[in-house]
């Protein structure tokens, strides 16, 4: 296991502008799960007035996500400038095909590319990173760096330097990873509104987190993350969502009432910023909908004939044990000790050629390969032919919504060496087929009930991912008023450029250059080899993993 930031004194190169720069301090703001669906209105509503001047005064538009729209996969593509197909995070967890098993993905897992904050440090320009997710082990900066969400919790070390903890812990006491979303039979509305207000302390807590550690290290990029965002969206959307919140005005007032206090937050950064004569780049990792229903692909998979149950693992025996193991506190989470799939799963491997391995927002498929998994069954020659014909029996699945209205399942089925543009060699990790279910709809990989897809009644309704997230830049040479469409993988091209730096040649992203007043000059330059590391030791104890587990699937990320 993983747990210290190595504190290695290197050199750091002297800060150069390799061309005219318009910024010369980037505060980077991310609003995780954002979406201007919940702004625009709130902002009409006059409790969003700081943002409403900040897009007024800058450019602002969608910020398409990754395919799949999820956190790791999103926040990585950002921090690299790469696809998930270069990057290889596709998910919270990896599935490794030799071992049938499934992990957690770290910052271990990318250590073969380089992040913002290396291609910044390398420049000799300081960095701050404070809660961006898929940060964790915290790695050595030419800054600071406080980890993201997926860090077990304050007792590891989640600093660079490592002494920062300390700092953080003496002045924030009840600084957490966690995210504090208590229930409680009876609880009410006494325990709803102490939820919100746990999450809109954080956001405060996060601009003076952010003014205390730049101030404290100096800084010329700054990147803070508002994660309970998303959480917040999660949670509360039937309450943000005028479909659902009239019959519940009292909620959906202290609901959306967090947003004035996430402005009220803004205003502290934004004013930092003004001190520093810092742009401020907005952003988020992907948007918001409403969460309606889950599908079972695996479901269809049985009923075609390319997944076969172990009668001796029973839905019902597997659903036993777990309840058992969990009652006497002897379940080590999803992924201890890397967990057989196998073990998870009412699965017959030996009469199995396709299965759903983990899902999420996307369900992601593996046949059953010969030579790559252990007792796979899929000749190799069958691969092509059994893959297209897979994709086509997804791509024709339907279902009426609850609203009557026929949908396709499954709209989007791809295969990732396409969607990515890359090639599948030296990315056994990568799923053979990407299942991108309808809008509203998640995807779950156990098997339970009889139907392919179940709809929510009203009180289960929360909140989950959509595509289209949100960005706005305002500051020295951004044009005013101007609104644009943008991808997330374009953001750190596009923060080099304003920096001035050379962007390195093999980022897959572009500069946005629809932000400029004028427009900007920039070059590429040859990248630099990162050799992965070489240990690939389990990052996360079991105990960690068990607390992950359920951390995840609280928002619905896991099952």
């Amino acid at each position: 296991m993983i747990h210290n930031a190595e504190n290695t004194a290197t050199a750091t190169p002297k800060l150069t502008r390799d061309l005219p720069a318009i910024a010369s301090k980037v505060l980077i703001v991310g609003l995780d799960g954002a979406t201007f669906d919940v702004l625009n209105p709130m902002m009409d509503a006059g409790r969003m007035p700081n943002l409403r001047a900040f897009l007024d005064r800058g450019t602002s538009g969608v910020l398409e996500s990754t395919k799949p729209p999820i956190t790791p996969a999103a926040w990585t593509t950002f921090m690299t400038g790469k696809t998930p197909g270069t990057h290889g995070i596709v998910d919270f967890e990896r599935y490794d095909v030799h071992t049938n098993s499934l992990s957690f993905n770290s910052t271990q897992s990318v250590s073969h590319v380089r992040t913002l904050w290396q291609i910044l440090g390398d420049k000799g320009l300081k960095v701050g990173a404070i809660n961006v997710p898929m940060t964790y082990p915290p790695m050595p900066v030419n800054g600071f760096m406080i980890t993201g969400f997926e860090t077990p919790g304050v007792d590891v070390s989640f600093t660079y330097p490592a002494d920062l903890k300390n700092d953080i812990l003496n002045r924030w006491p009840n600084y957490t990873f966690k995210t504090n979303w208590k229930r409680k039979t009876g609880g009410g509305e006494a325990l709803f509104a102490e939820n919100l207000r746990n999450f809109c302390a954080s956001f405060h807590e996060g601009a003076a987190v952010s003014r205390f550690c730049a101030e404290k290290y100096g800084w010329d990029v700054l990147m803070v993350v508002f994660k309970l965002v998303d959480n917040l969206q999660h949670k509360a959307w039937k309450y943000l969502d005028p479909e659902f919140n009239r019959d519940h005005p009292k909620r959906a007032e202290m609901a959306a009432n967090c947003f004035k206090e996430l402005d009220d937050a803004l205003a502290d950064l934004f004013a930092f910023a003004d001190e520093n004569n810092a742009t401020v780049f907005i952003m988020s990792d992907h948007g918001h909908g409403s969460l309606i229903g889950k599908t079972q692909p695996n479901r269809l998979l049985h009923e075609w004939g390319y997944l076969a149950l172990d009668p001796a693992a029973s839905r019902f025996t597997t659903r036993m044990r777990y309840l058992w193991n969990r009652a006497r506190r002897k379940k080590k989470g999803k992924f201890a000790n890397q967990t057989q799939v196998s073990q998870d799963l009412a699965v017959d491997f030996s009469r199995t050629r396709a299965c759903v391995m983990h899902a999420g927002m996307y369900g992601f498929l593996y046949l059953n390969l010969k030579e790559r998994q252990p007792g796979g069954i899929v000749d190799p020659a069958e691969y092509e032919a059994l893959r297209d014909e897979l994709r086509e029996r997804f791509l024709r699945v339907t279902t009426t919504n609850p609203r009557g209205r026929t949908i396709h399942l499954f709209p989007e089925v791809h295969k990732p060496e396409d969607l990515y543009n890359c090639s599948r060699k030296d990315r056994e990790w990568m799923p053979d087929l990407l299942l991108a279910p309808a809008d509203g709809l998640s995807v779950v990989r156990k098997i339970r009930g009889t139907k392919p897809v179940t709809w929510l009644p009203w009180r289960k309704i929360e909140g989950t991912h959509r595509l289209e997230g949100m960005f706005a830049v305002a500051g020295n040479g951004i044009a005013a008023g101007r609104q644009t469409r943008a991808a997330i993988i374009d953001s750190t091209p596009t923060i080099l450029a304003m920096l001035g730096l050379r962007i390195p040649d093999d980022m897959e992203g572009n500069v946005i250059t629809a932000l400029f007043h004028a427009p900007l000059r920039s070059e590429t330059e040859p990248a630099i080899e990162v050799q992965p590391a070489a240990d690939n030791a389990e990052v996360f104890s079991d105990a960690e993993q068990r607390l992950l587990t359920e951390r995840l699937a609280d928002l619905g990320y896991l099952e």
